[in-house]
């Protein structure tokens, strides 16, 4: 086997470290900051989940067979958009009975005024006595018929006769209106037999498929708005007393190799949990962040309870991923050495507490140069 002379070798050695990407120069190349130990909140992690900003559960209001879904699992739509329609023939039919009851009240009415504006115009025109005999026939029966019935006011006959033209009126009226309630009532449960989408949002669940026969009130499927997403948490009530609406906390969620950001305290539920002594209340996240409903998280939250501690602090911008773990790079003997620490939570000034990796003092690289991310032990990829 062929061997390069000792010399030779030694001097190819030489050379390659002098070229090689991985060493620094020197320590004038990297800027730092010493790292500052200084008193800072306690914080207790409490477990949550994703949620949607909203979601509902929409249910069959009207029975039938489910005649149309839109999508699947994940589809998205609009507002207004149909999702689910359920079979509405029985309605359709019920709706013609009631036209037709409608129309027949409207002749009804007509008939009514007609009969009225005779009485008014041309009082007992045309009307037959109980013997059915022409008027002629009565006027010569007055005479005898009055001996026995008493005297006659043809005044309160009058009277009595426009009043039940009158309500005649009133009855058809009442039969109109009966009809059109009858009407509006069958739109209104044609109009429930679609169940649209009440907001931009997703399918999340469907509970039915096309052809199954509902009930109302049967849950149909989940509509969610996921554009925007929150954590929910059940904090414990010793903790509550620590937050305030609009109140900015690190949070963590197990997406990948875990993903550290800020959560927005958007609402705190006014009544605790009686068998757990924990308040529901839930965070916003920022707008576009991976995973979806469902994914495990965490939120930081100060515990008033806990004495402040004295935590070393750096820039956030100092601490990179290290696969799943927190890392900063510090210069010891003016070159770059990986630290993987335990980030606490942010302290003001663009700072975050380290709970363990750092003792204080350290010089600590802001913003590492990209070269760094492919040394052995350095954070980034591989390594």
């Amino acid at each position: 086997m062929f061997v390069f002379p000792h010399s030779r070798s030694a001097a190819a050695l030489v050379a390659l470290l002098s070229v090689s990407p991985f060493l620094p120069a020197s320590a004038a190349e990297f800027t730092t900051v010493k790292a500052s130990v200084q008193a800072t909140s306690s914080f207790a992690t409490v477990a949550g989940a994703v949620v949607p900003y909203s979601e509902v559960t929409l249910s069959a209001q009207t029975p039938g067979q489910v005649n149309f879904l839109a999508g699947r699992e994940g589809d998205s739509f609009t507002s207004g958009q149909l999702l689910v329609s359920i079979n509405d023939d029985e309605l359709q039919a019920r709706r013609r009975a009631a036209v037709a009851n409608a129309t027949s009240a409207d002749a009804a009415l007509r008939d009514a005024h007609v009969q009225y504006s005779r009485e008014l115009y041309s009082p007992k025109t045309g009307q037959t006595t109980g013997m059915g005999m022409p008027s002629m026939m009565d006027n010569f029966m007055k005479p005898f018929t009055g001996q026995y019935a008493g005297p006659q006011n043809p005044w309160v006959d009058r009277y009595a006769n426009l009043y039940g033209q009158v309500r005649g009126l009133d009855d058809a009226r009442s039969r109109i209106l009966t009809a059109q309630s009858q009407i509006e009532q069958i739109d209104a449960a044609i109009r429930d037999a679609k169940q649209m989408a009440p907001f931009d949002g997703v399918i999340t669940e469907k509970l039915v498929e096309q052809g199954t026969p509902v009930q109302p009130g049967q849950p149909l499927l989940k509509f969610a708005h996921i554009a925007f997403l929150r954590i929910q948490a059940e904090v414990p009530v010793r903790l509550v007393s620590s937050l305030q609406r609009g109140q900015m906390l690190p949070a963590r969620l197990d997406v990948g190799e875990g993903i550290e950001l800020e959560a927005r305290v958007a609402q705190i539920f006014p009544i605790a949990d009686r068998s757990r002594h924990t308040v529901t209340v839930k965070f916003d996240l920022p707008k576009g962040v991976p995973g979806g409903p469902g994914i495990y998280a965490e939120i930081q939250i100060p515990d008033p309870n806990a004495a402040a501690q004295q935590l070393p602090s750096v820039p956030a911008q100092a601490v990179f991923q290290r696969g799943s773990l927190p890392a900063v790079m510090v210069l010891e003997n003016g070159q770059p050495s990986l630290r993987l620490v335990r980030v606490g939570g942010p302290i003001g000034g663009g700072k975050v507490s380290i709970l363990a990796g750092l003792t204080g003092g350290e010089d600590v690289i802001i913003a590492p140069p990209g070269k760094l991310s492919i040394m052995k032990g350095a954070p980034g990829k591989g390594g």
